[in-house]
């Protein structure tokens, strides 16, 4: 499976994407034709070499011929968008990127997503780049991306609706869920552009995944920065990993002063909030008093209301997190017949096709209580009779 890595090191905006593909290897008149059936027109495109602290890039321009003053609603980007030369899958998500900057600007203007009319996003220039990016990866053939941490800037900036903070409003809410840091330079690192494509096509987020490398690119920002070159790199090539790969959150605390009547309620609450797993270990903590450990490993986006229910649920006054990817092996629930009736049992595909059949801890606990006999040996009965 051919994947794609974003690694976002100045950021990302729309140009530097769509000038990193076709660096990476797009037909930029392929681009251009698709572009052009787009029902608006006064501007040309262009893509021009760029250098950048001693590295060639791609600089993806739009030139319009005079400034533009429309400011677009959803349902005419959409109406945009659906009479376009292109096919199904990339109209249908370009208008997912507009419809997640919609909602979430709508959040912060107070107005459903319907009533937004887009500034910037709205412009030819951002609808461009969005269409183009998400018809150059279907014309790359990339069906995964993954991206590193995303940098973010600081200071304030002008804006359709006036001065604002970096990194804008709409750039902070669409990168809910995704791994950031502080870049320490006062420039907007990150576009609105940029944070819903990348927030809205990245599968997963964290270091470089195993791959084979068959193409590298290099889309260039305007402006120079003082301490790395403007770049965006995307790396393409065959993936050397399944596709159960994704990226979770870590969560820990540690714990010396809680009621340990308090910890089994804290875990039920955990699970009952989504997290995929929690561990409680034994731990010596300062002044060699004993405590417990909690891990936690939950989804990035549901990461803040689990942090919620530690910092409510014990006395603990800090957390750790971080992020990391995970491989996981396909499974499912089947129903197999059993001594006792219509069991489920868990069916794992191993990474070399097999598979094999595994107790399901429910469907054995509800058997046990219901027929009065030991949990140990329904699962005995699986595991020698069922393979």
């Amino acid at each position: 499976m051919k994947r794609a890595y974003l690694d976002c090191f100045s950021g990302v905006s729309g140009d530097m994407f769509l000038g990193a593909l076709i660096d990476a290897g797009l037909i930029f008149e392929e681009l251009e034709r698709v572009i052009r059936s787009l029902p608006f027109d006064g501007y040309t495109i262009e893509a021009t070499r760029s250098m950048k602290n001693g590295l060639s890039a791609t600089r993806f321009n739009v030139i319009q011929e005079h400034k533009e003053h429309e400011h677009r609603g959803l349902t005419h980007i959409k109406e945009i968008i659906q009479s376009g030369d292109l096919s199904r899958d990339v109209k249908e998500q370009s208008i997912y990127v507009f419809e997640a900057i919609a909602r979430e600007e709508g959040k912060i203007h107070n107005k459903s997503p319907d009533e937004i009319h887009f500034h910037e996003v709205g412009a030819v220039d951002s609808i461009i780049d969005i269409v183009g990016v998400v018809f150059a990866i279907e014309a790359l053939g990339i069906k995964s991306i993954s991206a590193s941490r995303i940098p973010l800037g600081s200071g304030l900036i002008n804006s359709g609706h006036g001065i604002i903070p970096v990194p804008a409003p709409a750039t902070v809410a669409l990168l809910r869920g995704v791994p950031v840091y502080d870049s320490g330079l006062e420039f907007e690192m990150v576009t609105p552009t940029g944070a819903a494509l990348v927030s809205a096509i990245a599968d997963s987020f964290g270091t470089l995944p195993p791959m084979t490398i068959e193409a590298v690119g290099y889309g260039a920002g305007m402006r120079d920065l003082p301490d790395r070159p403007n770049l965006l790199r995307v790396i393409i090539g065959e993936s050397a990993q399944d596709k159960h790969t994704d990226t979770v959150a870590i969560i820990e605390a540690n714990l010396d002063d809680t009621n340990p009547e308090w910890v089994g309620f804290l875990m039920d609450r955990l699970f009952d909030g989504g997290a995929l797993d929690v561990v409680f270990c034994p731990i010596q903590m300062k002044k060699n008093r004993p405590g417990i450990q909690i891990q936690v490993i939950v989804n990035p986006d549901n990461l803040d209301a689990l942090m919620e229910i530690i910092f409510s649920e014990t006395t603990t006054i800090g957390a750790r997190f971080r992020y990391c990817q995970r491989r996981t092996l396909e499974r499912s629930l089947v129903e197999i017949e059993s001594p006792w009736g219509i069991m489920q049992v868990k069916k794992v595909i191993k990474t070399d096709g097999s598979s094999s059949l595994m107790p399901e801890y429910e469907a054995c606990r509800r058997i046990a209580e219901e027929k009065d006999i030991p949990l140990k040996d329904i699962y005995g009965w699986i595991n020698v009779n069922i393979k």
